[in-house]
């Protein structure tokens, strides 16, 4: 396949990290919708296309503000093959945000998983080789990992496996060194740690990084792909199964109840604001012509503030002012224990790093209204 040089196809070259015509998938969710904001913030003029699934859109979109009235939208899905390709007329470079998120209800919902998630990314990798796109950041996630990094004591850094569900209904909740049996202490888990999804959502999410990595080695393309940590803050989707732990949290708050945690509530995560996703977004969009042509790059992409899922919950809810959490025990096969990152190569290689605090991103959160 012949290689092609940064431009767009039927435009100039582009070398400037402000002007770019950017084609954000999922440009009218929860992330989207913020990338698009901060793109047009930077000068660029992003085009947005987006299906517009219950799951993720449980209630009617609303009307955008100001600033995006303007922006191109096409209502369609990205396994459309030819509205993806009139999507792309003109575009510099593609954010690619969208797809199906969270643990969803059962196993049930994988063909939906990845006819979203792989089928789509296929669809739009193809059409981006047939029209010379040459750029692409990537929506990963943490998820890709599995559990994070622990330490044994006797035998350093070791890799547990899956929890049993004999451990899990019994209440032991931590995962044990697989040699000797003894407690692990959790640490930051690095991009070059080895792979390991856990669940279909997370094996989607891996699947996605390799198609991209293909059409890059296989067109001279540049991608990023920022594996997300939890993200939050205002425009989460509520009241549907497929959203992250704080849109759960926030929705029971608004209905006057106690946020339920599942196991102890003393799961590790990394609560990043949608803020500082979007500009990661817009930083390593202006960071891909300087990338080696036919390579992807992850980042991970947190606020390098590790926090328990009990504690985000007791944090939210003061700041709401409603009922305490409550643990339940309860536990779902899928979910892993800890899972924490090292945002150091995002910050060393293109100077992103999160801005919003944990308490004051909580506390906005809790005043402001979700979808």
């Amino acid at each position: 396949m012949t290689r092609r040089p940064w431009r767009a196809p039927d435009g100039p070259a582009a070398p400037s990290v402000t002007g770019m015509r950017v084609l954000v998938t999922g440009g009218a969710g929860f992330i989207g919708s913020q990338i698009v904001e901060t793109l047009l913030a930077g000068g660029h003029e992003p085009v947005v296309l987006d299906a517009l699934l219950p799951s993720a859109h449980p209630e009617p979109p609303r009307k955008p503000p100001a600033t995006r009235a303007a922006v191109p939208r096409i209502v369609a899905d990205v396994r459309d093959r030819a509205a993806v390709d009139a999507a792309l007329r003109g575009v510099h470079a593609v954010c690619h945000q969208a797809a199906m998120v969270g643990l969803g209800k059962d196993f049930a919902d994988a063909p939906d998983y990845v006819g979203c998630n792989d089928l789509g990314t296929a669809v739009l990798l193809a059409a981006m080789a047939a029209a010379g796109v040459p750029g692409l950041v990537l929506a990963g996630s943490m998820v890709v990992y599995g559990e994070g990094r622990y330490d044994c004591p006797a035998h350093g850094t070791v890799r547990p496996g899956p929890r049993a569900e004999t451990a899990l209904a019994a209440g032991r909740f931590e995962p044990r060194c697989p040699r000797c049996g003894a407690e692990l202490r959790p640490g930051l888990v690095g991009e070059d740690a080895p792979t390991d999804p856990r669940n279909v959502y997370a094996a989607t999410k891996l699947a996605q990084e390799h198609l991209a990595a293909s059409w890059a080695r296989a067109t001279g393309g540049r991608v990023l792909a920022l594996r997300y940590h939890n993200v939050y803050g205002p425009g989460m989707p509520r009241d549907t199964p497929y959203a992250g732990v704080a849109s759960f949290f926030r929705s029971a708050l608004a209905r006057g109840e106690a946020p339920t945690l599942y196991e102890d509530g003393g799961q590790r995560r990394d609560f990043i604001h949608v803020r500082d996703v979007a500009a990661a977004n817009a930083v390593a969009l202006a960071a891909l012509p300087d990338r080696p042509a036919g390579t992807l790059t992850a980042y991970n992409t947190g606020s390098g503030e590790p926090h328990t899922v009990g504690e985000m919950a007791r944090t939210l809810a003061t700041a709401y002012g409603g009922p305490p959490p409550v643990v339940t025990g309860e536990y779902r096969l899928g979910d892993v224990r800890h899972i924490t990152a090292s945002s150091q190569r995002i910050a060393a290689d293109l100077g992103w790093r999160a801005a919003t605090g944990f308490a004051d991103g909580m506390a906005e959160f809790a005043r402001e209204e979700m979808r």
